[in-house]
Order: structure tokens, then C-alpha cells, then sequence
């Protein structure tokens, strides 16, 4: 070993060890500071039922191609249709819709009732209400810690005239 590597292999250590002395709990919070988009991302189960959850880690990658990713926790209920899904849409919520998002995050509840959506042909559920829908083929994933990185193709895409809806500091926000 090199004395540079001698040098430097106490300081790796060191990283490890304090990467894993951080606290969840401050760690949300200081991620909290980053203000966010607030998502719908859908897909449909094996059996053909509607799935859906909010997500906020939604980003896009490349405009050529057309790439987003978004990052789904392996703990979350829906994670297995997610997981196997060839197919899902983004759903940007508008500012009128923290009641919707809060929906979403829920367990146990049944999200689609009461909702004004359809089946795409890939049988991906569609909201009518958004600030914009990207309709996306998966391409590929990718293992990140407690999460699975999910990267996206768009292949269509809708806006409507609305203003985001934001997540900031634990709580939804709108844009002054």
C-alpha cells in the first residue's frame, strides 16, 4: 500500500462511521429544507386493480431521451406492483389537491374511489385532474439504500393551466 493509501484509509473509516451515526430523524428534517414538487405516481396491479401513491422524490433526467426518475421506499404497501410494473404514470399535483395528496399517502384506504380517472392502454390509471401527466414506459431500476430508483421513458404528456402544489418543512406550501 502507498502512503498516500496508508493516508487516506483511516479517513474512508472515518465516513463510514459517521454515515451511520446520523440520525433519521434529523436527516428528514434537514432534507425537509429542500422545497418539492408533490406527485400522484399510478400503475396497475397484476390483477388489474388501480394502484397509487404520493410521491415527492420525482425528478427529471434528460430531455434526449425523454427521461424522469422517482424513488419508491421497498417498506411502502404498494411496493410489489411498482416493482413489477412495465408501465406508470406521474401525476404533478396542482395546488388545489393537498387533500388528495394526503389521500394517497395513506395505507389502507381506497384511493380511486370518488375519483375522476381512467385506464390508459397499458392499464395505468389516469387522474383527470393534474398540473401535468407524464405517461412513462420503465427503463430501468436501480437499488439506492431503503429505496429502488425508478427511471422512466415519457411517452406522452398533458398539462393543464394550474399552479404546483409544494412540499416544504413537512407541510404543503403554495407558490406566492
Amino acid at each position: 500500500m502507498s502512503n498516500e493509501a496508508e493516508l487516506l484509509a483511516p479517513d474512508i473509516a472515518s465516513i463510514v462511521e459517521h454515515k451511520h451515526s446520523l440520525e433519521p430523524l434529523q436527516l428528514r428534517q434537514v432534507f425537509g429544507q429542500f422545497a418539492t414538487g408533490v406527485t400522484i405516481v399510478t400503475t396497475g396491479s397484476d390483477t388489474g386493480e388501480a394502484v397509487g401513491m404520493t410521491v415527492s422524490s420525482f425528478n427529471t433526467v434528460s430531455l434526449d431521451p425523454p427521461l424522469i426518475l422517482w424513488c419508491i421506499d421497498k417498506k411502502t404497501g404498494c411496493f410489489d406492483a411498482f416493482d413489477r410494473c412495465k408501465h406508470f404514470a406521474i401525476h404533478v399535483l396542482s395546488e388545489q389537491q393537498d387533500e388528495l395528496s394526503s389521500l394517497f399517502a395513506r395505507r389502507g384506504v381506497d384511493k380511486f374511489s370518488d375519483l375522476g380517472y381512467h385506464m390508459n392502454e397499458y392499464g395505468v390509471p389516469l387522474l383527470h385532474e393534474y398540473c401535468a401527466r407524464l405517461q412513462c414506459t420503465l427503463t430501468a431500476r436501480h437499488e439506492g439504500g431503503d429505496h429502488v430508483i425508478m427511471v422512466g421513458r415519457v411517452d406522452a404528456m398533458h398539462t393543464q393551466d394550474r399552479a404546483p402544489l409544494i412540499f416544504h418543512r413537512g407541510h404543503y406550501a403554495r407558490i406566492a
